[in-house]
């Protein structure tokens, strides 16, 4: 299980936005942070905008330490073009968010422990690693076995989020692949993500 599993949504009142745009999540009845002072508003620094841009999305992937979250920023660093376009299409092809956008589960949080679980293979291999990085083509599907599992169902039938044109998916055969690299504009991210803040805060 995921050491945030149980507080996630205090991340999301803690910035302040619905991050995975859940209809539960607490930021719908009560748009400030937790705690005693929750309810005090000041206007950001510079610095503190750069690190909720980085809280931001480093929340939503679920579990992403520190340590993992700046290699991916000088990943992208490295790589050509623009770098904060490059860090979204490191943490888009994640296996756990690819899982995530396929359906096969409700939340990041469970495609991490449902690839922990060994319930994932990837062209044919079960591959238990959430932070796997997985190629164009890749073809990605939930073990037989897992297929009938509750948690699957109800993800695959849930209205709430739709599968992004950068993925394909085949529900029946519970399978899919990862067809391109995304852009920023086309991550159906519930919350604004600003990637070059992140870059900022990284590069002072």
């Amino acid at each position: 299980m995921s050491k945030r599993a149980k507080s996630k949504y205090k991340i999301n009142r803690r910035l302040g936005v619905n991050l995975w745009g859940r209809p539960k999540s607490p930021v719908v009845m009560r748009d400030y942070g937790p705690g005693e002072h929750g309810q005090r508003r000041r206007k950001p620094s510079d610095f503190g905008l750069q690190l909720m841009a980085k809280q931001k999305l480093k929340g939503y992937y679920g579990n992403i330490s520190e340590r993992q979250f700046r290699r991916y920023y000088a990943e992208a660093v490295r790589r050509r073009g623009d770098t904060s376009e490059n860090l979204i299409e490191i943490l888009e092809r994640r296996l756990d968010a690819v899982v995530y956008r396929m359906k096969f589960v409700p939340t990041v949080f469970a495609s991490r422990q449902f690839i922990n679980h060994g319930h994932v293979r990837v062209n044919g291999k079960r591959v238990n690693i959430p932070s796997y990085l997985v190629k164009d083509g890749d073809v990605i599907e939930v073990k037989e076995k897992s297929r009938d599992m509750p948690l699957v169902l109800e993800a695959v039938e849930s209205p709430e989020r739709d599968i992004p044109d950068y993925i394909s998916v085949d529900h029946h055969k519970m399978q899919g692949s990862f067809v391109r690299a995304p852009k920023l504009a086309d991550v159906p991210y519930p919350a604004q993500m600003e990637p070059h803040l992140v870059i900022e805060f990284y590069s002072r």
